[in-house]
């Protein structure tokens, strides 16, 4: 096992205007998650108990609270993840995309003060947190027509202002958290400094029918579905069994279009395995032939009532069948066939200018006819005390430096 998860028994209770704070078991975690309050929140996968097992060279910590936590009765739960500063005793707990809370709540200092207290009693120097609420959204239909040389999301009126991601994002700041990245939309669009991404991609499923999505479309996308159909593609549910495969083509893509996850094959089959032993069908991998040969493959997962297409990998060859639109149409069908209410297909560029390498990737998944969705994105603060601040500032230097 990759990740340490600490007994409930080593870690001091915390509390604070009743609320309680300690670690608790995976099979509390999980139980909360699919109760009616924990679904409600809407955790990502980043936030399940299997994935301290995906991450290696981190130890994790499965904290919950609320009125009883030794009873199962929660109001939130987190998967901290702690990676030791070389040379010290001292760590970086990251929560990434999480914890899993509700921001709508105004008493946040509730559960965030006896958070940041245990993780500090646990040797932390800093922290850092992905808080879930959106902060605005640009329609589809609303940026394809706006790209142009040099233009921004930024430089576009949202669609929407999310009422509760701004007023989140002023309670942190107020807390002396401050925004990795940045807030600005100059340069890269900010969000550099986020692990995970901030502007994403989602297309709403609850509520349409399958006659909504397809014509939700635009028309390329069911010129190029139709194509791949009408060519033979074969778009089938995988097993670990065509990991390497896809690894292979990962690599192509990679080359491809100039980016580099730098993950190994290892990682992936880890991450199918206890995702999947976690609950099965968590994660699937999904695979598009073409005269017996793959051609395509994508990753899909899905926690409760959400979906995310997580990575996609396609060869330099055939492209003309168009593979890749044939199996997002696909994973679009599973996933609302399934009860998802999104279809998350995770991260897009800020850039808006079509001679930017990286638009390409955003024009493609505009066509689904969703929405990006700028996130509130990663926020860091160090936990009080000269020595913290000054590790915290050690750190980022020696992250810079890797």
């Amino acid at each position: 096992m990759s990740a340490l998860l600490v007994p409930p028994s080593r870690t001091p209770r915390v509390r604070n205007r009743g609320v309680a704070l300690r670690t608790i078991t995976a099979e509390t975690y999980r139980a909360f998650l699919a109760s009616p309050v924990g679904a409600a929140l809407g955790a990502g996968f980043l936030q399940c108990p299997s994935w301290a097992d995906v991450k290696e060279g981190w130890r994790a910590q499965l904290l919950g609270w609320g009125p009883d936590p030794e009873a199962g009765r929660l109001t939130g739960v987190a998967l901290v993840l702690l990676r030791q500063f070389p040379g010290t005793r001292k760590y970086f707990a990251y929560l990434p995309e999480g914890p899993v809370a509700d921001w709508s709540d105004p008493d946040v200092d509730d559960w965030l003060d006896p958070l940041l207290e245990h993780l500090r009693r646990a040797g932390a120097f800093a922290v850092r947190i992905g808080p879930s609420p959106a902060y605005r959204r640009w329609d589809a239909a609303l940026l394809k027509p706006l790209a142009g040389p040099g233009r921004r999301l930024g430089d576009v009126l949202a669609s929407e202002v999310d009422p509760l991601g701004t007023a989140v994002a002023e309670r942190l700041r107020a807390r002396d958290w401050r925004r990795c990245g940045g807030d600005g939309t100059g340069g890269n669009g900010g969000g550099d400094g986020d692990a995970q991404p901030r502007h994403v991609f989602r297309v709403p499923l609850a509520g349409r029918t399958t006659e909504d999505l397809w014509s939700g479309l635009n028309q390329e996308w069911r010129r190029n579905v139709r194509r791949a159909r009408k060519e033979g593609v074969e778009v089938v549910v995988g097993s670990a069994a065509e990991l390497p495969e896809f690894y292979r083509l990962l690599g192509i893509t990679e080359r491809r279009d100039g980016f580099r996850l730098g993950r190994s094959l290892a990682y992936y089959e880890r991450q199918y395995a206890v995702l999947n032993a976690e609950e099965p069908g968590r994660m699937k991998l999904y695979v598009a032939r073409h005269q017996g040969e793959i051609l395509a493959a994508h990753t899909m997962i899905t926690v409760g009532r959400r979906a995310w297409y997580q990575t996609g990998a396609s060869a330099d060859h055939r492209r003309e069948v168009r593979p890749s639109n044939a199996l997002q149409w696909r994973m679009l069908l599973d996933a609302h066939a399934g009860g998802a209410d999104v279809y998350d297909m995770r991260g897009v560029p800020s850039t808006l200018d079509p001679e930017e390498r990286t638009y390409g990737l955003l024009r493609w998944k505009l066509g689904t006819g969703g929405q990006v969705v700028e996130t509130l994105g990663e926020w860091e603060r160090p936990l009080g005390g000269s020595a913290n601040h000054a590790l915290h500032r050690a750190f980022q230097a020696y992250l810079n430096r890797r």
